[in-house]
């Protein structure tokens, strides 16, 4: 037996090696399809805007994070922990950290989804078929599920807002994106011995016309003069022609005569 000779244990190892470096790629990017077509209709159930989002890695499982009620900055945590870290041993401590905080963000989706909690647990097992289900199945989103319990901290619950992905009602919003409970509207403070006068109009309300003075519309008492000059005083008007006088009327006739003959002897 040659020592030297080619061994058939090394080409079937040379030969697997060539049949994962062919196929592998090829499953990935089967994998990498599905995967990303599944989480697409999921998102689509939850109201988020652009498709593209799921197709874009790591990207997408921090929205699913956010679905979740989870910061989406804990999946750039774990991912930059177990790339740092391996080299001393300790980096699959931040694996094993994302990958419980994936079945925490998949219960929560689950939840609003209309699904059990042990559902979850083919999520440990088949992620795949887990996110088929949830995919195509007649379930409808309905955030109005109960708290988590880590929504109140600050580490764990999602504070963040992004256009395009709905803020979930349990969800803690960071400051500048509403009013903090407990600092409302300060009231006023009325000035002391200064009521409303007796018959006086109530103010307007904001946007209304302001009412009429009382006693309807009052002309203006005197016109303005400009300084420098006299008021001047206008010409009187020109009198009516007087009426025509009527003709008089001639003295009556009188029929008989001023004096009568004397009587004849």
């Amino acid at each position: 037996m040659d020592i030297y000779g080619p061994n058939p244990g090394d080409a079937a190892v040379v030969a697997f090696l060539a049949f994962v470096a062919i196929v592998g790629p090829i499953v990935g990017i089967a994998v990498y399809v599905v995967t990303s077509w599944f989480t697409m209709k999921v998102f689509d159930k939850a109201g988020v805007q652009g498709r593209w989002r799921a197709w874009v890695p790591v990207y997408s499982t921090m929205i699913f994070f956010k679905l979740g009620d989870l910061s989406p900055w804990l999946v750039l945590y774990g991912l930059g922990g177990t790339l740092l870290l391996s080299w001393i041993g300790v980096g699959f401590l931040f694996s094993l950290a994302l990958g419980v905080l994936s079945l925490l963000a998949a219960y929560r989706v689950g939840l609003k989804l209309q699904k059990e909690g042990a559902w979850v647990v083919l999520y440990f097992f088949l992620a795949l078929v887990w996110l088929g289900i949830n995919a195509f199945d007649r379930s409808r989103w309905n955030p109005n599920v109960p708290p988590a319990s880590w929504a109140g901290n600050g580490f764990l619950g999602d504070r963040t807002v992004w256009d395009g992905v709905p803020v979930q009602p349990g969800a803690a919003v960071r400051p500048g994106y509403g009013q903090q409970p407990g600092y409302g509207q300060q009231p006023g403070y009325p000035q002391p011995g200064y009521g409303q006068q007796p018959g006086a109009y109530p103010p307007p309300a904001p946007g209304a016309y302001p009412p009429p003075p009382a006693g309807g519309y009052a002309p203006p008492t005197q016109a303005f003069t400009p300084p420098g000059q006299t008021p001047t005083t206008p010409p009187a008007p020109p009198s009516p022609p007087a009426p025509p006088v009527a003709p008089s009327q001639p003295p009556a006739e009188d029929d008989a005569p001023d004096e009568q003959p004397p009587a004849r002897p």
